[in-house]
C-alpha cells in the first residue's frame, strides 16, 4: 500500500475538490504571532470539509480553523492544516415569522449584518468589532456590553459540527444537548462548526451619547442604575487622569445623525497618535501626558461633563475602532466587585501600595489608557450555558479589558508587570480571563478551579476526538490535563519553539508526533511533507 498523501488523496471522495495552497503565511490581526502552516485549505461546501477532516485522519495531521485571527494568542497557530471557512459563508434560510436565520458558519460578521439589513433584521447584540466569522465569535465567547443581553453564543439556536470522524451531526438544547453546550464555546476543539441557526431581530437604530465623569462619581453610581439605565453602556477608563468616559445608548426612531468629527478623528489624529505611542516605548514617562492628549483632541473632552451624541444604525453604534496592534488581557468578574477592582488598580497605578494591596512593585512602569468596562448578563437567560462560559452563573459580569498597544509592532515595556498586578487583582475577585486574550499568569489548575464544568467539556471533547485532530499546544498548556509522562494524542500538535520575527512579534513552530499510529493511517514523517511533491500536489485549485 503506498501511504504517500497523494495516495490517501485517491482515496478520499475524488470527486469532491480539495482546495489547498502549500505558501500560506498566518499572522493573528496584531501581528503577534506568525505560522507557517503546511496546507492552507479553503472549502466551499460540507462535503469538502469533510473531505478534509477525513483526509487529515488518513494523513495524520491537526486541523486548525481560522477566520480573521483577531485573538493575539497563539490559539489559532500551526505548523499542520489550516482551514479558513471565507467561501463557506452563505445565509441558507430566514424565517421571518421567528427571525431565526440560518447560515453557514465561515460568514463574517460585518457580511451578516449588511446581508440582514437588506431583510430589515439585525443581531440583537455585537462585541467591539465585526471582523470574525460567525464561528470564531461563538467559539471563544465573545460578548458586547448590556445588562440586557449575555454573550454572542446565547442567540445561538442550534448547530451542525463535523467531527473527527467525519460525519456532521446537529445539537440544539433538545438534540445532542451536551455536544450543543461544549461547542458554544468551543475553542477549536470540538469539530468544524458547519452552520448556525441564530434568533435575529428586527433591525433598530441607536441613540447614544459619550460624557466625561469623574473616577469617584462613576463608582458613587455604580450600585445605582449606572449599568441599568440605557439598554447599552461601556466605559473607558483613564487612570491617570482619574476619570471615565461613559457610553450609553437606547433603540431610537429618530433620524440618523452621525457622530461628530474633527480633524483630529481622521489620518492625522490616527498618525500622531500612533507615533506618540511608539515614543512612549522608549520614553514611558510621557503615557500620563498622552492620556491627557488623547481625552482632548481624539474625544474633544476637557472638564467633566462634556457630552456628544449620535443616532445611528445598531451595529454600526456598537463597534469601535481597535486603531492599532495590540495586547488585550481582559477578564470577567462579578459586577459588584468592579469598585474594588478599580479602586485597586487605580492605587497600584499611582503608588498607593497599601490600598493596592498587590504583591508587584510598580517599578517605574507606565501603562496604557483607556482601560475598557463592559459589562453583560447570562443570569436571566433561560437558555443552556455553555460549558466554558467564563460570564457570573447568578448575576451581571463586569469584564475589565487592560489593553496594551503595540505600536509599529513594538511590545511595549510594561506588559509583563502590568498584567502579573492586574491578573493578580481578577483572580483574587473571583475572575476568569476571557478564552481569545493574553492571559500570562494563569495555570492549568487556576482553570480547573474556576470551571467546574471543565470535566464535562473534556468528556464531550474526547468523546468526539479522541485522536486529538483539533487538539494543539494552547489547549494542552491550559485546559488539557497533563499527559503525564504518556504519549501525547495521535494527532495532537505541540509546539517545539517561538523565535522573533520580522518585523515584530514571534515565528511559532509546531510538530506532531513522529509516526501514526494506526495501521491504515500514512507513516510519512510530518517534517518530510513539506517539499516540492507536496506543494506541486496542492498548490492548483486554491
Amino acid at each position: 500500500m503506498d501511504p504517500s498523501p497523494e495516495w490517501e488523496k485517491s482515496q478520499v471522495d475524488a470527486d469532491v475538490p480539495f482546495r489547498a495552497s502549500a505558501k500560506h503565511q498566518h499572522h493573528t490581526w496584531a501581528r503577534t504571532y506568525h505560522s507557517f502552516p503546511e496546507l492552507y485549505i479553503r472549502p466551499h461546501s460540507t462535503k469538502e470539509i469533510q473531505k478534509i477532516v477525513n483526509l487529515a485522519q488518513r494523513c495524520r495531521r491537526r486541523l486548525v480553523v481560522v477566520g480573521c485571527g483577531h485573538s493575539p494568542s497563539d490559539l489559532t497557530c500551526t505548523s499542520s492544516w489550516m482551514v479558513n471557512l471565507d467561501r463557506f459563508q452563505r445565509i441558507l434560510k430566514i424565517d421571518f415569522r421567528s427571525n431565526v436565520v440560518v447560515m453557514q458558519s465561515g460568514i463574517r460578521l460585518h457580511d451578516l449584518i449588511t446581508q440582514l439589513r437588506v431583510v430589515q433584521l439585525a443581531m440583537p447584540n455585537l462585541g467591539s468589532i465585526d471582523n470574525q466569522s460567525i464561528a470564531g465569535a461563538i467559539a471563544t465567547a465573545t460578548h458586547g456590553s448590556s445588562t440586557r443581553h449575555g454573550i454572542l453564543s446565547q442567540s445561538v439556536l442550534a448547530l451542525k459540527i463535523v467531527l473527527a470522524d467525519g460525519s456532521e451531526r446537529s445539537c440544539s438544547a433538545d438534540e445532542h444537548v451536551d455536544l450543543f453546550r461544549a461547542a458554544l464555546v468551543s475553542l477549536g476543539a470540538i469539530g468544524i462548526i458547519t452552520e448556525v441557526s441564530f434568533q435575529a431581530v428586527p433591525a433598530y437604530k441607536l441613540q447614544w451619547s459619550q460624557s466625561l465623569h469623574p473616577l469617584e462619581d462613576i463608582i458613587a453610581e455604580w450600585e445605582k442604575d449606572l449599568w441599568t439605565q440605557a439598554e447599552f453602556t461601556r466605559i473607558w477608563w483613564l487612570p491617570y487622569k482619574r476619570k471615565v468616559i461613559k457610553w450609553e445608548a437606547d433603540k431610537t426612531d429618530w433620524q440618523i445623525r452621525p457622530p461628530p468629527l474633527n480633524r483630529w478623528t481622521g489620518a492625522l489624529g490616527f498618525h500622531t497618535y500612533h507615533f506618540l505611542l511608539y515614543l512612549s516605548t522608549w520614553v514611558p514617562r510621557i503615557l500620563p501626558a498622552l492620556e491627557r492628549f488623547t481625552l482632548s483632541v481624539q474625544y474633544g473632552f476637557k472638564d467633566n461633563g462634556d457630552r456628544a451624541t449620535a443616532v445611528q444604525e445598531g451595529p454600526a453604534a456598537l463597534l469601535m475602532n481597535c486603531l492599532y496592534s495590540q495586547f488585550v488581557n481582559e477578564w470577567a468578574i462579578p459586577l459588584q466587585k468592579g469598585p474594588e477592582a478599580m479602586t485597586r488598580l487605580s492605587a497600584w497605578i499611582h503608588g498607593d501600595e497599601q490600598t493596592a494591596r498587590i504583591p508587584y512593585a510598580l517599578d517605574g512602569h507606565y501603562i496604557h489608557a483607556p482601560i475598557e468596562v463592559r459589562v453583560t448578563d447570562t443570569s436571566t437567560n433561560p437558555g443552556l450555558r455553555p460549558y466554558l462560559d467564563n460570564t457570573v452563573p447568578d448575576g451581571p459580569t463586569l469584564y475589565l479589558n487592560a489593553t496594551l498597544y503595540r505600536p509599529y509592532n513594538t511590545d511595549p515595556p510594561c506588559r509583563q508587570r502590568y498584567y502579573e498586578a492586574f491578573e493578580w487583582v481578577m483572580r483574587e475577585l473571583g475572575g476568569r480571563p476571557h478564552w481569545a486574550k493574553n492571559f500570562s499568569t494563569v495555570t492549568k489548575k487556576d482553570f480547573q478551579d474556576m470551571y467546574p464544568q471543565l470535566k464535562d467539556w473534556l468528556r464531550v471533547r474526547d468523546q468526539v476526538d479522541p485522536e486529538g485532530i483539533f487538539v494543539g499546544d494552547w489547549h494542552r498548556r491550559h485546559i488539557l490535563p497533563d499527559d503525564e509522562g504518556k504519549a501525547m494524542l495521535a494527532s495532537e500538535e505541540r509546539m517545539v519553539r517561538t523565535e522573533p520575527a520580522k518585523g515584530g512579534g514571534l515565528n511559532w513552530f509546531g510538530q506532531l508526533l513522529p509516526k501514526a499510529l494506526r495501521s491504515e493511517s500514512s507513516e510519512e514523517n510530518f517534517d518530510l511533507l513539506q517539499g516540492p511533491e507536496w506543494q506541486a500536489l496542492f498548490s492548483k485549485g486554491a
